[in-house]
Parts: structure tokens; C-alpha cells; sequence
């Protein structure tokens, strides 16, 4: 939905929260970009509160950083924190993969198939948002299977960080095919309920995207961000 589409007045804050993180990850307000609450507020016809609450628990999830009385801007994109982000994440999908796997049925399998499919349909569309979301879906199951609040709270707090770096990654020819690839072969070792073999899968994984990203970085893919080398 357009930043620019007029909000309800139901959940509020809930409602701006998600609209500006979805502006965030799709580059449309950009890394370093100044933000003021009350042009936000304005542009979203609503009182600066929601908005304030909402850049307030952006800030908490990283994707907005301020200075008081400076300014609240997006949190640029540094190539040291999106390594050290996904060497948080590809540990915590090991431990999802590694425990969910012997618990794994046919329904759930199943379920992580079609997820792929549909990832594969939005990758040839070129539909990036619903890339996301059927990766999403896709890593989603494993993570509620391995029924670890823990790990599932900092997944949901870490992916929109990662969001916007995989909205990259599929715009450019690094993303789509070996993704697909990599989930086919992940499903089928987890269906041989060998859980230690999957999760080396997946941390193999999560090291190629590193190096992907990589590449955005050492090809300029991130210029809008000033602080990105």
C-alpha cells in the first residue's frame, strides 16, 4: 500500500507502523533519508502521536535511528551490520531447521513446497513484494514447528532489517533461481529427517547470500546510502 494512501483510523499506530516499515524495505524512503514526524503526519492525514509511536518503534527494530533535537532519519545501510545481522540469522535458522525437522509431517513438507512454488511464480512475475512474503512463508514453518518463542521473537524483529536487503537482492539478477534451488534441495533433506544435514543446507545458505550481498555492496547496488562502504 502507497505511503500516500489515506489511513483508517483503526490501529493507528499499528497501521503507520507497518506502512512506513513497508515504505522502508521497498527503498521508498531511503537509507539516510530525514524523516519528520510532522511531514509524515501530514502526508498520512492523521495527528503527529501515531506517527511518533511508530517512528519510535522503528527506531527499536533498527530501520530508524535518531538524534534529539538533530534528527530522526532511515538508518543507513552498512555493509558491517548487514554481515553481522545475517550471522545472527543464519544461526537462528540452523537451530529452527535443526529442531524442527525430526518433528517435520508430510502436511508441513507439503506446505513448504507450495510456499516455494509461489516464490517461484512472484520471482518470474518479477513481483518482489510477494517474493518476500512466500520466503517468508517458506522459513516460516520450520521456525513454528520448532516452537521456541525466543527465536521466533527476534526472526520477526531481525527480518525487516533483512527485508530491505533481499528487496535488493531480487531486483537484480543475484536473486530468484538459486533461491528456488536452495529451498527445493532444503525440503527434500528435510524429508529424509536428517536434521544435522539440513541445517548445514541452511547455513550454506545463508553464506551465499552474504556473498551476494556482498556483490550489491562492491557494485554500487546501495549508492542512495552515502555511509554504505
Amino acid at each position: 500500500m502507497s505511503l500516500d494512501s489515506p489511513v483508517s483510523r483503526r490501529l493507528l499506530s499499528d497501521e503507520v507502523f507497518h506502512r512506513l516499515r513497508d515504505s522502508i524495505v521497498r527503498g521508498e524512503l531511503v537509507p539516510g533519508e530525514k524523516v519528520k514526524d510532522s511531514e509524515l503526519a501530514e502526508r498520512l492525514g492523521l495527528s503527529r502521536t501515531p506517527v511518533r509511536e511508530a517512528l519510535a518503534r522503528l527506531a527499536d527494530i533498527g530501520l530508524v535511528e535518531a538524534k534529539p533535537g538533530v534528527y530522526t532519519r532511515i538508518t543507513t545501510l552498512n555493509r558491517r551490520d548487514v554481515e553481522k545481522t545475517l550471522a545472527v540469522l543464519r544461526s537462528l535458522d540452523r537451530l529452527a531447521i535443526e529442531t524442527a525437522v525430526p518433528a517435520m509431517t508430510e502436511r508441513d513438507l507439503r506446505s513448504m513446497r507450495e510456499a516455494n512454488r509461489a516464490f517461484e511464480r512472484a520471482v518470474a512475475a518479477n513481483d518482489i513484494t510477494a517474493a518476500l512474503e512466500a520466503d517468508d512463508r517458506f522459513h516460516a514453518v520450520p521456525i513454528a514447528i520448532a516452537d521456541n518463542p525466543v527465536l521466533s521473537r527476534i526472526v520477526e524483529q531481525l527480518h525487516p532489517q533483512i527485508h530491505r536487503i533481499l528487496y535488493r537482492k531480487f531486483s537484480t539478477l543475484l536473486g530468484g533461481r538459486n533461491t528456488i534451488e536452495h529451498h527445493d534441495q532444503l525440503v527434500d533433506i528435510c524429508a529424509t529427517r536428517d536434521a544435522a544435514a539440513a541445517a548445514d543446507l541452511s547455513g550454506q545458505h545463508w553464506s551465499e547470500l552474504g556473498g551476494h550481498i556482498n556483490q550489491l555492496f562492491d557494485t554500487n547496488q546501495f549508492a542512495d546510502d552515502v555511509t554504505a562502504y
